[in-house]
């Protein structure tokens, strides 16, 4: 991602003192396996095994790479259906390019994200730009999926296209972590995010050895994901390091810190905070499909076959398609 220098920091907004709220313990820690996604790259299934009742309102988050590419390895994804749900992805590095059937799309970079909502059914693309492909290089984001209500699910899809410039930048009182919040909220600021299902998501840059506490709505649940270092969470300094995901229990405060001691690339503990309103609806998955019940995923296969969720864009279509 480009760098944010010490001068730029330390002329943010900062993150207020030691929130009042009781603390968040720290319910498990999980490990992500490995997996191949889409036409081939590797990503770690973040959120597997964990309980859907701590998940809830998100169904799934993909840690995409980080992976060096050499010259002709880049790959994405073939078009394809969503109904019932929004799709996040966020880069940290790298390039990559969106088209969706109602128009939507543009290219990401580093620090780039973009806000798919599928609703009742969108058929998109994700593919890394030809310059990348022809030279390779260094490529890293997560792909989080957000779930919709029941009275959400079938509202037309809407695409936001949010620049790494244009996320709200904190640091905390001691100036020991850089905070991007993406959307939602926190201490009073908000991000540019804007969400059917009220989320907050923050990646959080912590200093070697620097410690955050922040603020966390109570009615939210919250999630913590590794993308680079290691570290601790929770008061009771439960370790968990890159590829980790956090479960932390109710309160009102979340708690972090880095290790001394980096191996990361970035030389600091790269956090993802996420958490949000629990929907407490039952959801029934398919494939790229999240309804409520099976009927309703049957039905959403029978309207893709259909083309009644989009149709590819003419200049976009494949002679095997």
């Amino acid at each position: 991602m480009p760098a944010v220098t010490v001068e730029n920091v330390l002329s943010l907004p900062r993150v207020g003192g030691v929130p009042a709220g009781a603390a968040r313990p720290v319910l498990g820690v999980r490990t992500a396996p490995s997996a191949l996604e889409g036409e081939g790259f590797p990503v770690r299934r973040a959120f597997y095994g964990i309980d859907y009742r701590h998940l809830d309102p998100f169904i799934m988050m993909d840690q995409m790479g980080e992976v060096e590419y050499a010259p002709g390895e880049p790959v994405g994804t073939p078009w394809h259906p969503h109904r019932g749900f929004e799709t996040v992805t966020y880069l940290l590095d790298g390039e990559m390019e969106h088209r969706d059937s109602t128009g939507g799309g543009g290219l990401l970079g580093g620090g780039d994200t973009q806000w798919m909502t599928a609703g009742g059914g969108i058929l998109h693309i994700e593919t890394p730009p030809e310059a990348l492909v022809m030279s390779g290089g260094l490529f890293h984001g997560i792909q989080l999926w957000v779930n919709l209500p029941s009275e959400q699910k079938m509202i037309a899809p809407r695409y936001q296209d949010i620049a790494g410039g244009q996320v709200t930048l904190l640091t905390t009182q001691d100036g020991g972590a850089l905070l991007r919040v993406i959307a939602g909220e926190l201490d009073g600021h908000r991000g540019p995010g804007s969400t059917q299902t009220p989320i907050t998501l923050i990646h959080a840059t912590v200093s070697p050895g620097a410690r955050i506490t922040l603020p966390w709505r109570e009615d939210f649940n919250a999630l913590g994901y590794a993308l680079a270092g290691s570290g601790t969470a929770g008061a009771e300094g439960r370790p968990f390091r890159m590829g980790q995901s956090v479960v932390f229990g109710a309160g009102g405060a979340l708690t972090i810190q880095a290790d001394q001691q980096q191996e990361s690339r970035t030389r600091d503990f790269e956090v993802l905070l996420l958490g949000g309103r629990p929907i407490r609806e039952p959801m029934a998955q398919y494939g790229p499909f999240v309804m409520n019940t099976h009927a309703e995923l049957a039905q959403a296969f029978e309207d893709f076959r259909a083309g009644r969720l989009g149709q590819i864009p003419a200049e976009h279509i494949q002679p095997n398609e």
